[in-house]
């Protein structure tokens, strides 16, 4: 795996800790499949990680070392999106468009260019959908539907 590879799932990992992502973890015969993620000591590119509790199955917790090519998150594709989720998503730029529109101020727009782009990152990792098409470069799974209701 490229390091730059490495390091976007580390960092979009690292971003979805608050929203109980879920992963599958193998490493030689020893497996993790379905764990959240609790923490991640990213020191290196291979640290440690915490998990929580295996889903679907009895409650776990605990750390290790893991590698990061060895960590998939399941991610919904932003295809699988609901009507609702892309209204929600609407509103997010609907929120500050006549503030947008109104001001000519330009560093005023940036900021609230940036309020936005944070806004959409926090919708799209809270709501698990792969926005960094990471289900495409094999660094992602695509989560079965029912997996985060």
């Amino acid at each position: 795996m490229r390091t730059e590879d490495k390091e976007l799932l580390l960092k979009d990992l690292c971003a979805r800790l608050p929203y109980g992502v879920i992963v599958d973890y193998k490493e030689n015969e020893f497996e993790f499949p379905h764990w959240k993620i609790k923490t991640i000591y990213p020191e290196t590119l291979d640290g440690w990680i915490g998990y929580d509790k295996r889903v679907g199955a009895g409650s776990k917790s605990g750390s290790r070392p893991f590698k990061i090519g060895e960590v998939k998150p399941y991610l919904r594709p932003i295809s699988s999106m609901t009507e609702e989720e892309k209204e929600e998503l609407k509103q997010i730029s609907n929120d500050y468009l006549d503030e947008w529109e109104n001001t000519k101020n330009s560093l005023k727009r940036w900021k609230l260019d940036a309020k936005v782009s944070y806004k959409r990152a926090v919708f799209y990792n809270s709501h698990h959908i792969d926005w960094n098409d990471l289900i495409s470069k094999g660094l992602a799974i695509e989560a079965p539907e029912v997996m985060y209701n």
